[in-house]
């Protein structure tokens, strides 16, 4: 009895997977729908490709040519697009550079200026740059901060004080009274 029970399980449990459910049918017509799809697609790369062309028509070897000239414009027509935008860009940079250039070149200019009127004004004294660029050069006697160390004026007056003759007693006065 056992032994017939146990072949009653087994041929009723190998029936059950013999036959594929429902979902597993649906998974399997769209894994064959999926890889009719693949092999087209593939055939039409080679055929684009000139590949495997033997077995095509008149008619669809001029659907392929009218594909590949399409595609083609649409190439051609964003490889324009890039170069366009390049050369914009390009342009750009080349005035931000002129324009560069050109306050470069104004101011080397403007310190040529410089540095030729100041030679020119050591050469002449002084007087020429005074002229050009007034205030530019002010000689310390007349710029009191420019002086390091004691004024001329300050050092005379010291000078006047140590000199002067003083009495015994300490005062100021004639030549009698001195030391």
């Amino acid at each position: 009895m056992y032994k017939i029970l146990e072949r009653y399980r087994t041929c009723n449990y190998n029936s059950t997977e013999a036959t594929p459910p429902a979902e597993n049918e649906i998974n399997y017509q769209e894994y064959l729908k999926l890889k009719t799809r693949l092999e087209y697609l593939q055939s039409s790369q080679r055929n684009i490709l000139g590949e495997d062309l033997g077995p095509l028509s008149m008619r669809e070897l001029e659907q392929i040519e009218n594909q590949i000239d399409i595609s083609l414009k649409h190439i051609r027509t964003r490889k324009n697009k890039v170069l366009l935008d390049e050369l914009y860009d390009q342009k750009s940079k080349e005035q931000e550079l002129l324009d560069q250039n050109k306050d470069l070149r104004r101011k080397l200019q403007d310190i040529s200026c410089a540095e030729n009127a100041l030679h020119m004004s050591w050469q002449d004294g002084g007087h020429a740059i005074e002229t050009t660029y007034p205030g530019l050069l002010q000689r310390p006697e007349h710029d009191s901060s420019m002086q390091i160390g004691y004024h001329q004026t300050s050092m005379d007056q010291l000078n006047n004080e140590d000199m002067a003759p003083q009495r015994l007693d300490g005062h100021l006065g004639s030549s009698a009274g001195w030391i």
